[in-house]
């Protein structure tokens, strides 16, 4: 059975999170540590859960979701895994960065990138790599089937979404893929958000005020 722990990390309290099963394999979603204590929470709770870390996923590369990248990438010896569209994101994280007061190095690119529709592997588990842009190019979302639950990244909030006003934003494109992508998930569905609290499927098609 999976496990997901959350760390909410840096000034923008990014839920970071560790997915494990029995197998103690584990996937990181949007690594999101910045500086040594945060670094060490994370290291330490993968020593204590005596996990072996085989996946790096990022949901989008805005800054504020990448900033522990490279500290899992040296610290694991993992190469980060997101959509192709979002690598401008990272290529330029240096500078996005400083816009928002944030020191970073150079961050380690991709050897290869997901794909709408791709199943992702470790332990006993899967996730289907969902496309949804609208906040940023390269959004995604990971889907579990048999789990029912999706990790959604900057797409879709408790009674709200993804903010659409920064570089390749875009509010229709965002409500779309909310509409096609996630609103198309069994109602039950947990809704693991990028930032804030947890939620469902059903909960948001009967509450959320940008989708009714």
């Amino acid at each position: 059975m999976i496990q997901i722990k959350t760390i909410p990390f840096n000034p923008f309290q990014v839920n970071t999170y560790v997915l494990y099963d029995e197998t103690c394999e584990c996937a990181i979603i949007d690594a999101a540590c910045y500086g040594d204590r945060e670094e060490k929470i994370l290291k330490d709770f993968i020593e204590q859960q005596n996990l072996k870390p085989v996946l790096l996923i990022n949901t989008h590369c805005h800054i504020d979701h990448i900033l522990g990248n490279n500290f899992v990438v040296e610290e694991w010896n993992l190469k980060p895994l997101l959509h192709k569209n979002g690598a401008e994101f990272l290529t330029n994280a240096v500078e996005y960065g400083q816009t928002f007061g944030f020191e970073t190095d150079p961050p380690v690119m991709p050897e290869e990138y997901l794909t709408d529709g791709q199943i992702i592997r470790f332990g006993n588990q899967e996730l289907q790599v969902l496309e949804t842009p609208g906040h940023a190019a390269g959004s995604i979302c990971l889907y579990h089937r048999k789990e029912k639950f999706v990790i959604a990244g900057d797409v879709l909030f408790h009674n709200s979404i993804g903010r659409t006003d920064l570089p390749t934003g875009n509010f229709e494109t965002l409500i779309q893929s909310i509409q096609v992508k996630l609103f198309t998930l069994p109602e039950e569905t947990r809704v693991y958000c990028g930032h804030g609290p947890s939620t469902s499927i059903g909960d948001e098609k009967r509450n959320n005020p940008f989708l009714k």
